[in-house]
């Protein structure tokens, strides 16, 4: 056989490979949402669980827990309306996770509900050093509190799971037909490929004017400097940032950021955007305008 014979089979070859690997890269992916969703649950049983028993240690059986809020595919955050035993929470939630088989780390965060201002932080490997978590046994008031944790992603390939695939190798092998058909069509002309540049961006990290919202970390990177947002900073920006250029009532941002927490404090809404204005007012292109009467929009220019 001849040369050109040769390589007419090894293409053929290397696209029906292609054809395979594109088909099993999908079910994968199928396979790895699944497990997102298991993961999910299993987090949303856990940390309701550790509410609960919050509650019990504080003679409460009667308070209703909130649905667990999904931040993003790692975070997710419960409110308890009469938290105050900040020592237990560390322990229960430990226990919690271990109920429901969950192993990856993670890092907890308590907001409160009213302020946003943070009041205890931990990284799971904290439990077993020394000093133990910090600021667990400082005095603390019983109160409204978000409880947030923050896994760290699954960076695990999941195994391949059995499937019946008979049907791929006829779909591969017509897409290999169709390549060699072209390949032959343009053999003749000069090939030439335009470099990609594959610019890598955080699933977390989202670009609005001259400045950066990681939803993650909740922090907010603006003029090369990076600001840490409390819970419900990070929320309101989030809210401003995904209706961009558009007017937004008062009364919707108070029910997306306010009230699914319990609170509506009206001069709330004031008071966050007050803050968001200074953090943002290195970045000339962007503004919060106050629209009379009805709300605000933040207007991004190019």
């Amino acid at each position: 056989m001849d040369i050109s014979g040769n390589s007419f089979k090894f293409l053929q070859k290397r696209l029906f490979i292609w054809a395979v690997v594109v088909l099993l890269s999908g079910i994968e992916n199928a396979f790895a949402n699944n497990e997102s969703i298991r993961f999910a649950e299993h987090v949303n049983l856990a940390l309701r669980r550790t509410a609960h028993h919050l509650l019990l240690l504080n003679g409460d059986s009667l308070t209703n827990i909130p649905a667990v809020n999904q931040i993003d595919a790692n975070t997710f955050s419960v409110r308890i309306e009469n938290l105050a035993e900040y020592r237990k929470l560390p322990e229960l939630l430990k226990q919690s996770l271990t109920v429901q088989k969950i192993e990856r780390s993670y890092n907890v965060m308590v907001f409160n509900c009213e302020t946003g201002a943070l009041q205890l932080g931990y990284n799971m490997l904290d439990l077993n050093q020394p000093g133990g978590v910090p600021c667990e046994n400082r005095d603390g008031k019983a109160g409204c509190f978000v409880v947030q944790v923050s896994f760290e992603p699954n960076l695990q390939k999941a195994a391949a799971e059995p499937f019946s695939a008979w049907w791929i190798f006829p779909f591969g092998t017509g897409l290999a037909g169709l390549g060699l058909f072209a390949w032959k069509r343009s053999r003749t002309r000069k090939s030439s490929a335009l470099p990609i540049e594959d610019k890598p961006t955080s699933a977390f990290e989202t670009s609005f004017g001259n400045s950066v919202f990681n939803s993650q970390n909740l922090t907010l990177t603006t003029s090369g400097s990076q600001h840490q947002l409390t819970y419900r900073e990070a929320k309101l920006l989030d809210l401003f940032v995904r209706h961009r250029n558009q007017v937004l009532e008062r009364d919707f941002i108070l029910k997306s950021v306010w009230e699914d927490e319990g609170i509506t404090v009206g001069r709330s809404v004031d008071v966050f955007v007050s803050r968001l204005r200074k953090l943002l007012a290195t970045d000339n292109s962007i503004k919060i305008s106050a629209i009379h009467g009805v709300g605000y929009k933040m207007e991004i220019h190019s």
